[in-house]
């Protein structure tokens, strides 16, 4: 592509901060005017939250854009504290703020066919000049343009937006990005067409890496690290394929749920196996006929003596057949109607067999066939009686297993939007290439501006992702509660995904839709992350109610 001068507005960090300031003014306003729809007596009140609901989740949408825009001009301030920023970051902050802006002030895609708006919410009052501004000569074809441009010369730099971090950080993502370009990439579409499981050697060299253990405490055999230690790890192993990014997941929720809520003999039995990789767990919480709705759940658990009795169905539960324990969430209190009579337990299995999935007593399980996220298969499972033994009631305690799940949901949040992330990364790499290497008309497609543009657009979303991303990875690690930040960065991370590999095989065109390039399935993975760990729904209702509170 050829030069183009530089199209950086002139004091652009001021203009973010007055932008910033102004839209901040604007959001209080919204969340004035939506609570005065949904409280009464100074509560929100759930029947007419769900009459707002458009509005309610709308003003979730406007939060995870001021925050994003907060993370992405922290960022940029931190990499000129830290080093001299290059003309890459520059656009990225440039770009982001005049497209986010833009939507912020005339409508943000709550989905493909919902849009929410400020006029939503009443009159709240108009832009100032900054926001104009950038809104108006931020966003503009050069800019994308030469954006693009320093893509393609920075060379090997695909990686952007993690500048700001820690050098352990740095050498972490060298050592994940070259595990994935070796061991990864090159079988991931592979495993995908075949509907295979990730191969066991795969497995065992993610537990050699500390991939299982990476924020289990030292004590308990872990490395100790920080959550955006595994948002590093994660982003660099989904971007290989999302099922390998996956795999640390159950780890991470079954340590966690272990951490926050289990005994001292339970962390000392289960976290050091967990961390060394010698044994995988799986989470099972869902079923049938309640998805999101875990309250309600009917899988009951009965104590007979030293055991508990387990009878009911699950859905939706991954990598189950592979798996050596379970964490599951049950019903212990038979008269209870909601949360309050769930507990969770540990349920033990032997791993399933070529030819036989499940060879546990009392249990049976069956394969439900998916578009994408595979390479550890989904599975519904049934239980008869299924024996756990009483001493692997997490905490001891009955009835507080809903409480205990709902610990895990910051941590599981963060790491589906390192995932999200990570999906989207690979999108950009693969558009990139592509349209680099395919030539139309007498020149590579990169040159035309519907690609290029869309390119850009990748580039800047993904940086914006992350950041909100690692925001909420360092409020955990400060110890602060960091559901809501958890929730958008998931939210965001998984439309940022989506729409990467979307416009992704549109680059691709005819070819986009063929089996054979690996795009097709990066769409097929992006698509489910708006769904699992929280449909974009539910997350926004989280939100909206975390914000009204």
């Amino acid at each position: 592509m050829p030069n183009t001068d530089s199209p950086i507005l002139e004091n652009l960090t001021a203009l973010c901060g007055d932008a910033l300031k102004d839209a901040s003014t604007k959001l209080t306003r919204m969340k004035d005017y939506v609570k005065n729809q949904v409280k009464k007596d100074g509560r929100v009140e759930a029947d007419l939250l769900e009459q707002n609901q458009y509005v309610a989740h709308g003003l979730s949408w406007f939060t995870t854009y001021f925050e994003a825009l907060s993370s992405l001009n922290n960022w940029y301030e931190h990499v000129v504290i830290i080093k001299q920023s290059s003309k890459l970051e520059t656009l990225m902050l440039q770009i982001g703020f005049a497209e986010f802006l833009a939507q912020f002030y005339h409508g943000i895609p709550m989905s493909q066919g919902e849009t929410i708006r400020p006029e939503h919410f009443g009159d709240i009052g108009t832009q100032n000049e900054a926001t104009k501004n950038l809104i108006q000569n931020g966003n503009t074809d050069n800019a994308r343009k030469a954006l693009v441009n320093e893509l393609i010369r920075q060379t090997g730099a695909l990686t952007f937006g993690v500048d700001g971090l820690d050098d352990e950080y740095a050498m972490i993502r060298e050592q994940f990005h070259k595990f994935v370009e070796s061991r990864i990439s090159p079988n991931a579409h592979e495993w995908h067409l075949k509907d295979e499981l990730i191969p066991d050697e795969i497995i065992a060299e993610m537990g050699e890496l500390g991939v299982f253990g990476l924020t289990i405490p030292e004590a308990f055999g872990g490395f100790g690290m920080t959550k955006t230690a595994m948002c590093v790890v994660t982003e660099e192993l989904a971007r290989g394929y999302i099922g390998v990014g996956s795999l640390g997941t159950r780890s991470e929720i079954a340590a966690e749920l272990i951490l926050c809520g289990g005994t001292e003999a339970q962390k000392q039995h289960w976290l050091p196996k967990i961390a060394d990789a010698s044994i995988l767990p799986t989470a099972v919480f869902t079923e049938p006929n309640t998805g999101s709705d875990l309250g309600s759940l009917k899988t009951r658990a009965v104590r007979d003596g030293t055991q508990y009795k387990v009878t009911g169905n699950k859905t939706w539960i991954t990598h189950a057949a592979r798996a050596d324990i379970m964490t599951m969430l049950v019903r212990t209190d038979p008269q209870s109607t909601d949360y309050k009579g769930l507990s969770m337990v540990i349920g033990e299995k032997p791993r399933g067999t070529e030819g036989n999935d499940f060879p546990a007593n009392n249990m049976s399980g069956s394969e439900i066939e998916v578009l994408g996220y595979r390479g550890m298969k989904e599975y519904e499972l049934g239980f008869d009686g299924f024996e756990v033994a009483a001493e692997n009631l997490l905490g001891g305690v009955e009835g507080n297993g809903f409480k205990q799940l709902m610990q895990t949901f910051e941590a599981a949040r963060i790491q589906t939007a390192a995932r999200a992330v990570g999906v989207a990364q690979n999108a950009l790499e693969v558009s990139l290439k592509y349209a680099q290497e395919r030539v139309q008309f007498g020149k590579q497609i990169i040159e035309f501006p519907r690609v290029y543009s869309k390119i850009a657009m990748m580039a800047v979303e993904i940086t914006i992702a992350r950041q909100l991303t690692y925001f909420a990875a360092t409020e955990k690690d400060a110890g602060r509660r960091c559901d809501l930040e958890a929730g958008m960065a998931k939210l965001l991370a998984a439309r940022v995904a989506w729409a990467a590999a979307d416009n992704g095989v549109q680059i691709h065109g005819g070819n986009g839709f063929a089996t054979e390039y690996p795009i097709s399935r990066i769409l097929c993975d992006a698509r489910i992350l708006s769904i699992f760990e929280g449909a974009a729904e539910i997350q926004a209702n989280v939100i909206a109610r975390r914000i009204l509170a």
